[in-house]
């Protein structure tokens, strides 16, 4: 259960910012991930999504996610919550979405998927990156836009990342070095490819699947980037049926040699976890260097 004095801020700051009057009724804990708690609300218009977290150490963390579901929603091609809003209540943040239920799969679950995560990367814009940054899970993700993918991927992704590892004792200076010396020949491993809208952190705990039988995604990382990054996100966890990516290739196919860039393009998520979690991550992306050196 949510808090009483968190609750009746809630109460307050939802009917001043969706301009109803709204009563929470019931507030019912649901499975969330490691930095949110999450909430399923039954209130007097209805039931809704709710996120918290720790508003002092994610200032601005819900904002970014709006954003970032705003953006995947405007494309018009997969069913994401649609954010309601996002702010304060006591030292919790809070962010509001509209409550989906669960359902069944249909029978083409996963060619639908798959077409509509074509349809996502047919997006576009000039440059690679977003005009603001926001978040991969707890850690600050940067979207400067840049021309090149080979560049962006250096300065954005992996460089920011092997440095807070080996800052923090995550990483040793042999592997730092190997780090560097792969990001000097980005430009020569990734073909050339337009900019395409990116969920950011798609693997198999980011979606579901919809009462209509189709899937819903969530928890962005969005930006502009390369496209065989979501779709190495969805190899690295497993989860993802064969279906998938026969279609997904059918429809908008990879550029030669896809298979052997997935360890490349799943170095940034294992920089991440390695960042979070530590343990047995350092060997992953280990084992990704050693594929190309």
């Amino acid at each position: 259960m949510i808090d009483e004095m968190i609750k009746r801020e809630l109460n307050t700051t939802l009917s001043r910012q969706l301009s109803v009057k709204i009563q929470i009724n019931h507030a019912e804990r649901i499975h969330g991930g490691d930095i949110n708690e999450t909430f399923l609300l039954d209130t007097s218009e209805g039931r809704y999504f709710l996120k918290m977290n720790d508003a002092r150490k994610y200032p601005d963390m819900f904002e970014k996610e709006l954003s970032g579901l705003e953006e995947l929603g405007a494309a018009n091609v997969i069913t994401v919550p649609r954010p309601l809003c996002f702010g304060t209540a006591g030292n919790r943040a809070f962010l509001l979405l509209e409550y989906l239920d669960k359902g069944n799969a249909a029978p083409d679950f996963w060619e639908n998927f798959a077409a509509s995560v074509a349809r996502l990367h047919d997006q576009t814009r000039p440059y690679f990156g977003l005009n603001a940054a926001n978040y991969i899970g707890s850690l600050k993700q940067y979207n400067t836009p840049y021309s090149s993918w080979a560049v962006f991927y250096a300065f954005n992704r992996l460089m920011p990342l092997a440095k807070m590892a080996f800052d923090n004792y995550r990483i040793d200076k042999p592997v730092l070095q190997q780090l560097e010396n792969l990001c000097r020949r980005l430009p020569q491993l990734f073909p050339d490819e337009p900019p395409s809208l990116l969920h950011g952190d798609l693997w198999s705990g980011n979606f579901l699947v919809g009462s209509n039988g189709k899937a819903v995604i969530f928890d962005p990382a969005v930006y502009y980037g390369h496209r065989e990054m979501d779709l190495a996100m969805t190899r690295l966890f497993g989860g993802f049926d064969t279906r998938f990516y026969y279609t997904y290739q059918a429809i908008r196919p990879l550029e030669s040699g896809w298979q052997q860039r997935l360890g490349l393009c799943q170095l940034y998520p294992l920089l991440v976890h390695l960042n979070l979690f530590g343990g047995n991550y350092f060997n992953d992306v280990k084992d990704v260097l050693q594929q190309y050196n």
